[in-house]
């Protein structure tokens, strides 16, 4: 895989508040550039959640309400969020879920592509029990030496799905290949499906 002839990619995770529909309360966007994740112009935030983070989802991540009381609400943070992704192609992992959490905060916010790192690893490893990021990252091995925080939080998380990507990368031959096994159909970037010739 040529990996200067990838389009701008940031990979991003969102975490949030444990409601349906979830308010976030962090985001982390990083830069893929050159094949290695690009942490020194990667974007983290925490924002205070306008409804308060359950016990559950605060069990997982162990961001508590006492922890975001003094951060920033959504509003004050969401056009610097929107201008890290701009126009750009995202991945994460079940990507649904970041692409729609994501779009319902940024109702202006139209990414090139969305990769779904579950999708290629499916197409990629078809013969793996489990497709969680804790399965991958135990099957592939990657060097997650230099992750921030740990896992469940946004930027480990969105690390982790980096360098996952990265080696799932490598048995593809091009970029088009890549993302034929990679975006879900209905998210942007999908490949058109090729029209029938007879049909008018």
């Amino acid at each position: 895989m040529n990996f200067s002839s990838w389009p701008p990619l940031l990979v991003v995770d969102v975490e949030g508040n444990g409601t349906n529909p979830p308010d976030l309360v962090e985001v982390a966007a990083l830069p893929v550039r050159g094949g290695h994740p690009d942490t020194s112009t990667a974007g983290a935030w925490l924002t205070k959640p306008h409804r308060p983070v359950t016990p559950f989802a605060a069990n997982i991540h162990g961001l508590t309400n006492e922890r975001l009381e003094n951060e920033p609400g959504w509003a004050e943070i969401a056009d610097q969020v929107h201008a890290l992704l701009g126009t750009a192609w995202v991945c994460a992992h079940n990507a649904h879920v970041d692409y729609k959490v994501l779009s319902a905060h940024l109702p202006r916010w139209q990414p090139a592509g969305v990769i779904d790192t579950l999708r290629l690893a499916k197409a990629t490893y078809p013969s793996l029990a489990k497709y969680s990021l804790d399965a991958l990252i135990k099957h592939v091995k990657p060097d997650l030496s230099a992750a921030p925080a740990q896992r469940h939080r946004a930027t480990f998380d969105a690390y982790a799905t980096a360098q996952l990507l990265l080696s799932m990368a490598a048995h593809y031959d091009t970029w088009d290949q890549l993302v034929a096994a990679a975006v879900p159909p209905g998210l942007p970037g999908a490949p058109e499906p090729e029209k029938d010739p007879t049909l008018w």
